[in-house]
């Protein structure tokens, strides 16, 4: 090989291999990322708050946006689950799947198609994708756990869970839901209420301070509505 090859191609390979170390930082400045892998942001700067209010009937709710194959999500799934339990409010569930994710996406839509069934068979899935995540890295296996949790519940799954589309576009507009207020991570959850003079939506950034959270709107929203 010529001198002047032969000096350039070692140059050349670190170069190539700087270029492939930095890609991935770089990849993520443009995507949502999660809290337990990254240290995403403390707190969510809401650009549109509509959706962050409590379904019909409900005065507090806590709202979350997740992705099944992010590890915080995953730990703070049975805390959220627990709060729900504990205080009778309703825990709304939006998927959030990250795009570098291998298998959260087509977990998202399996959890779509149980909801199909009943909503509590879907949370179910949620919650046992979620319980068994550290045994989860290929989307084959998730596959294969799915099919597990199907037979454990005598449900027989298609050969095409999602033929026509339908399942995936409501994780998409989730996902989009996301995207309008102004996510960025995952996990996001909200403790939200309509009590009117209550701050309408609380972020718990800290989940260590999810059950205090609660506490206090609560308690705020039962002041407001004994001085109406």
């Amino acid at each position: 090989m010529p001198l002047n090859l032969a000096v350039r191609f070692p140059v050349r390979l670190k170069c190539a291999r700087l270029v492939l170390a930095l890609l991935p930082a770089a990849l993520l400045l443009f995507v949502p990322v999660s809290r337990a892998q990254f240290g995403a942001p403390e707190t969510t700067q809401v650009r549109d708050a509509s959706a962050l209010k409590p379904p019909a009937g409900a005065r507090v709710a806590i709202v979350e946006f997740a992705d099944m194959e992010c590890p915080m999500c995953g730990r703070e799934n049975p805390l959220l689950k627990e709060a729900a339990e504990k205080y009778h409010i309703p825990w709304i569930r939006h998927d959030f799947p990250l795009p570098y994710h291998a298998w959260s996406y087509q977990a998202a839509v399996n959890a779509r198609y149980f909801d199909t069934k009943s909503e509590a068979l879907g949370n179910e899935y949620r919650d046992y994708i979620f319980a068994n995540q550290i045994s989860i890295e290929t989307l084959p296996e998730m596959n294969a756990w799915t099919r597990k949790f199907a037979a454990a519940h005598n449900i027989p799954l298609p050969f095409a869970i999602d033929p026509t589309g339908k399942l995936a576009q409501l994780v998409n507009n989730d996902r989009s839901l996301g995207e309008k207020i102004g996510i960025t991570h995952t996990p996001t959850v909200w403790i939200v209420t309509n009590t009117p003079h209550v701050a309408p939506y609380v972020e718990v950034a800290d989940s260590s301070k999810l059950f205090q959270t609660i506490d206090q709107v609560m308690a705020e929203a039962r002041k407001a509505e004994a001085h109406k």
